[in-house]
């Protein structure tokens, strides 16, 4: 078993969610942290926890960004932190399954994420790393986030399900991350 901490630089917590019922948003989260302990013989995860920074998110719309940390959305002055913690992880390195629990909004609900280890090996300067993916899909209603606007020609303005990806580089913790 080792330990492996996130390299932020090379890893992104992505979504995407419906707009005015024909097309669709994307954004980030800019800050974030995940932490692994991975089976050495399959480089599946054993247990995941993450942490991602509300306050980070990020649409390339300074507006839509401010209104989505506001209260109507995930009231990121009063709910700071997300969190994703593993339950259960389960499959092959080539398609797995991380259940867990995930907390947005205050909101803890069961989640599963379906995910793949990418590869590992050492990078040039000899630190250990291991890539994986994953996505999930969830309803942002669950989690009390509820506000919406009703649309003129029918459908609302946001939709309900949220699609998340995530591309996850980590570097084995005994070594310091470099470039």
């Amino acid at each position: 078993m080792a330990t492996f901490a996130l390299d932020p630089a090379h890893s992104s917590v992505d979504f995407t969610v419906r707009h005015m019922v024909f097309s669709r948003v994307r954004g980030s989260f800019q800050k974030f942290s995940v932490n692994l302990e991975v089976d050495d013989a399959t480089n599946l995860p054993i247990a995941v926890s993450a942490t991602i920074d509300a306050t980070s998110i990020d649409t390339n719309v300074a507006d839509r960004d401010a209104h989505l940390k506001s209260p109507d959305f995930l009231d990121a002055e009063k709910f700071p932190a997300i969190e994703f913690l593993s339950t259960k992880i389960s499959g092959s390195p080539d398609a797995y399954t991380v259940d867990g629990t995930l907390t947005i909004h205050g909101v803890t609900r069961p989640i599963s994420l379906k995910a793949t280890v990418d590869g590992r090996g050492k990078d040039p300067w000899g630190n250990d790393r291991i890539a994986y993916s994953a996505t999930a899909k969830i309803n942002r209603k669950d989690f009390g986030l509820t506000w919406n606007q009703a649309l003129e020609t029918g459908g609302v303005l946001v939709g309900e399900e949220l699609e998340i990806a995530l591309t996850i580089q980590a570097v084995n913790a005994k070594q310091p991350a470099v470039a």
